[in-house]
């Protein structure tokens, strides 16, 4: 059935169609809204949250609508997944409906207690956040988190997975910023060097709060609105990608009275599709100031080949061979430079 949906994707996708007879391969799921550290790039900053966590009943309409489709869920958001006290319930409950989860953590509550509790969990990737090499910059964006006791948390983790063999795919991941870009080096020098991490990531600030807002018009459609991953607020207010929600754009569908189906091909997102397939995507306004790279078709065709699960380890490897000149730079439009570190 997968295999199937991803098929439809694809031709929905080749043929710019406004309606697809398809559900996404991916969601970015809020759990929680709920957050212990402020961080001057993150979008909560301006657009404050409640201290709310996702309802049983919001969740488990999402999942068990994405059971035959879905492939891979992020369950992250504007919150720190590790204060939604439900968080390793939601990942069981995922993996018995056949969707794999990923979790993003600034590491604060990642204790021995939470890390035996994931690494016993069926999880399949998670990114650990740490924007900076020195405790100067790392607090300057990390405020109300320690330094110290951050990279210690991810130090042990990876550790704990190396020892009992974990599966878990764990990736060090740092946001490049105008005040951490000299950190870099050192960044992937000292990550590099942990057991149990299986990638270093430097990825390029998308969201334009702490660095002068661009413009642009890509010629390519963006393939979130065809693929996914489609991003859904704890409240269960569906959104078509999860820059859509910080840059203003309205929701297309709620899932506390619309079911899947319904959302994806809802009045918004058939206008979505058709304004990018007719090549006036910078007519809206949220698509015309997002940052986030979009891929050539042969990418995004690619991407519907293999299962989810493979997509999200294999994506990074390719925007890292863009971006080192290994692949022709045309494979990606991106309106800042990114770069991509693999673990050698």
């Amino acid at each position: 059935m997968r295999w199937f949906n991803r098929a439809k994707l694809l031709w929905g996708y080749l043929r710019r169609a406004e309606r697809v007879n398809a559900l996404p391969v991916e969601y970015i799921v809020e759990t929680t809204a709920k957050c212990n550290l402020y961080c001057p790039m993150c979008p909560r900053e301006t657009h404050k949250q409640p201290k709310e966590d996702m309802a049983d009943a919001v969740f488990e309409r999402l999942v068990q609508g994405a059971s035959k489709t879905g492939e891979h869920m992020m369950l992250i958001g504007l919150g720190e997944p590790l204060m939604d006290p439900k968080i390793f319930e939601r990942i069981e409950y995922c993996e018995r409906h056949h969707i794999s989860t990923l979790l993003s953590t600034n590491g604060t509550l990642l204790d021995q207690e939470a890390a035996e509790k994931l690494l016993d969990s069926p999880l399949a990737h998670i990114t650990l956040s740490f924007d900076g090499a020195s405790k100067e910059t790392f607090e300057h964006y990390r405020k109300g988190a320690r330094f110290e006791k951050v990279r210690d948390n991810f130090v042990r983790f990876a550790r704990m997975k190396r020892q009992r063999g974990a599966k878990v795919q764990i990736v060090a991941q740092m946001v490049r910023m105008p005040g951490n870009a000299h950190e870099v080096e050192e960044f992937r020098r000292f990550w590099s060097a942990v057991p149990g991490i299986d990638q270093v990531r430097v990825k390029e600030d998308e969201t334009n709060l702490v660095q002068p807002e661009s413009r642009r018009a890509s010629p390519r459609p963006c393939h979130y609105l065809w693929r996914g991953a489609m991003y859904v607020k704890h409240d269960g207010r569906v959104f078509p990608c999860c820059q859509s929600y910080h840059l203003d754009g309205d929701p297309v569908g709620d899932l506390r009275d619309q079911r899947l189906e319904e959302i994806f091909n809802s009045d918004q997102m058939r206008r979505l599709r058709r304004m990018h397939a007719e090549g006036r995507a910078a007519d809206i306004d949220m698509c015309a100031r997002c940052s986030t790279a979009i891929p050539h078709p042969l990418l995004v065709a690619g991407s519907l080949a293999l299962h989810g699960k493979w997509v999200r380890r294999a994506l990074p490897v390719v925007e890292g061979m863009v971006y080192g000149s290994k692949l022709p730079k045309k494979l990606l439009t991106a309106s800042r430079e990114l770069v991509q570190i693999r673990k050698g």
